[in-house]
Protein backbone atom coordinates (compact mmCIF):
# COMPACT_ATOMS: atom_id res chain seq x y z
CA UNK A 1 0.00 0.00 0.00
CA UNK A 2 1.20 3.47 -0.82
CA UNK A 3 0.32 5.96 1.73
CA UNK A 4 -0.48 9.59 -0.41
CA UNK A 5 -0.22 12.68 2.55
CA UNK A 6 -1.37 15.72 2.46
CA UNK A 7 0.61 18.34 4.51
CA UNK A 8 -1.20 18.10 8.04
CA UNK A 9 -0.75 14.42 7.26
CA UNK A 10 2.55 14.10 6.51
CA UNK A 11 3.40 17.31 9.45
CA UNK A 12 2.51 14.26 12.32
CA UNK A 13 5.38 11.96 10.95
CA UNK A 14 7.97 15.15 12.04
CA UNK A 15 5.81 16.66 14.99
CA UNK A 16 4.14 15.06 18.28
CA UNK A 17 0.68 15.97 17.72
CA UNK A 18 -2.76 14.42 17.69
CA UNK A 19 -3.31 11.82 14.81
CA UNK A 20 0.70 11.33 15.02
CA UNK A 21 0.59 7.94 16.20
CA UNK A 22 -1.60 6.62 13.36
CA UNK A 23 0.45 7.97 11.08
CA UNK A 24 3.49 6.60 12.23
CA UNK A 25 1.51 3.00 12.41
CA UNK A 26 0.28 3.53 9.00
CA UNK A 27 3.84 4.87 7.55
CA UNK A 28 5.40 2.27 8.74
CA UNK A 29 2.89 -0.38 7.07
CA UNK A 30 2.90 1.21 3.69
CA UNK A 31 5.44 0.37 1.18
CA UNK A 32 6.24 4.06 0.04
CA UNK A 33 4.70 7.34 0.98
CA UNK A 34 3.39 9.82 -1.62
CA UNK A 35 2.96 13.62 -1.88
CA UNK A 36 1.86 16.28 -3.97
CA UNK A 37 5.27 18.37 -5.19
CA UNK A 38 3.64 21.49 -3.55
CA UNK A 39 3.85 19.73 0.35
CA UNK A 40 7.40 21.15 0.33
CA UNK A 41 6.28 24.57 0.22
CA UNK A 42 3.20 23.88 2.81
CA UNK A 43 5.60 22.14 4.88
CA UNK A 44 8.63 24.66 4.63
CA UNK A 45 5.89 27.45 6.27
CA UNK A 46 5.05 24.94 8.96
CA UNK A 47 7.33 24.09 11.38
CA UNK A 48 11.09 24.99 12.10
CA UNK A 49 12.26 22.50 14.81
CA UNK A 50 11.87 19.26 12.64
CA UNK A 51 12.86 21.13 9.49
CA UNK A 52 15.89 18.55 9.36
CA UNK A 53 14.56 15.57 9.56
CA UNK A 54 11.25 16.24 7.07
CA UNK A 55 14.44 18.02 4.68
CA UNK A 56 16.25 14.11 5.06
CA UNK A 57 12.78 12.32 4.30
CA UNK A 58 11.88 14.28 1.43
CA UNK A 59 14.19 12.44 -1.29
CA UNK A 60 12.47 9.23 -0.51
CA UNK A 61 9.35 10.30 -1.06
CA UNK A 62 7.10 9.23 -4.37
CA UNK A 63 6.79 13.20 -5.66
CA UNK A 64 3.70 14.15 -8.09
CA UNK A 65 4.22 16.32 -10.45
CA UNK A 66 1.64 19.34 -11.14
CA UNK A 67 0.72 19.37 -14.60
CA UNK A 68 -1.73 21.33 -16.53
CA UNK A 69 -4.10 18.31 -16.79
CA UNK A 70 -3.77 18.04 -12.88
CA UNK A 71 -4.52 21.18 -12.52
CA UNK A 72 -7.32 21.28 -14.56
CA UNK A 73 -8.74 18.22 -12.29
CA UNK A 74 -7.85 19.98 -9.18
CA UNK A 75 -9.68 22.55 -10.52
CA UNK A 76 -13.12 20.01 -11.33
CA UNK A 77 -12.38 18.56 -7.72
CA UNK A 78 -12.48 22.38 -6.49
CA UNK A 79 -16.13 23.04 -7.74
CA UNK A 80 -17.37 19.68 -7.38
CA UNK A 81 -16.52 19.29 -3.44
CA UNK A 82 -16.29 22.95 -2.53
CA UNK A 83 -12.43 22.75 -1.82
CA UNK A 84 -9.86 25.75 -1.34
CA UNK A 85 -7.50 25.67 -3.94
CA UNK A 86 -3.77 23.36 -2.45
CA UNK A 87 -6.75 21.38 -1.57
CA UNK A 88 -7.76 20.31 -4.48
CA UNK A 89 -4.38 20.14 -6.03
CA UNK A 90 -3.64 17.33 -3.19
CA UNK A 91 -6.89 15.37 -4.00
CA UNK A 92 -6.36 15.51 -7.74
CA UNK A 93 -2.30 14.20 -7.03
CA UNK A 94 -3.88 10.90 -5.09
CA UNK A 95 -6.58 10.57 -7.24
CA UNK A 96 -3.81 10.30 -9.79
CA UNK A 97 -1.57 8.15 -8.35
CA UNK A 98 -4.29 6.26 -7.19
CA UNK A 99 -5.56 5.47 -11.07
CA UNK A 100 -1.55 4.82 -12.00
CA UNK A 101 -0.01 2.75 -9.49
CA UNK A 102 -0.15 -1.43 -9.27
CA UNK A 103 -0.54 -0.88 -5.53
CA UNK A 104 -3.24 0.18 -3.49
CA UNK A 105 -3.21 3.71 -2.31
CA UNK A 106 -4.85 5.16 1.04
CA UNK A 107 -5.15 9.05 1.58
CA UNK A 108 -3.80 10.19 4.47
CA UNK A 109 -5.61 13.47 5.68
CA UNK A 110 -6.97 15.15 8.55
CA UNK A 111 -9.03 17.76 6.67
CA UNK A 112 -13.00 16.53 6.83
CA UNK A 113 -13.93 18.01 3.97
CA UNK A 114 -11.32 16.76 2.13
CA UNK A 115 -11.44 13.32 3.03
CA UNK A 116 -15.31 13.32 1.93
CA UNK A 117 -14.27 14.13 -1.32
CA UNK A 118 -11.57 11.67 -1.35
CA UNK A 119 -14.25 8.93 -0.19
CA UNK A 120 -16.02 9.70 -3.26
CA UNK A 121 -14.01 9.69 -5.34
CA UNK A 122 -13.17 5.67 -4.62
CA UNK A 123 -10.36 6.61 -2.44
CA UNK A 124 -9.25 4.61 0.62
CA UNK A 125 -9.00 7.23 3.46
CA UNK A 126 -6.77 8.04 6.90
CA UNK A 127 -7.64 8.21 9.76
Amino acid sequence: MILFCDTSALLKLFIDEQGSESMIKASSSSEGIAVCRITWAASMAAFDQARSMFEQAWPGFAIADVTQPLVEKAGVFAEAFGLRGYDSVQLAAAHRLHEHLALPLTFACFDRRLNQAAKLLQLEVLP
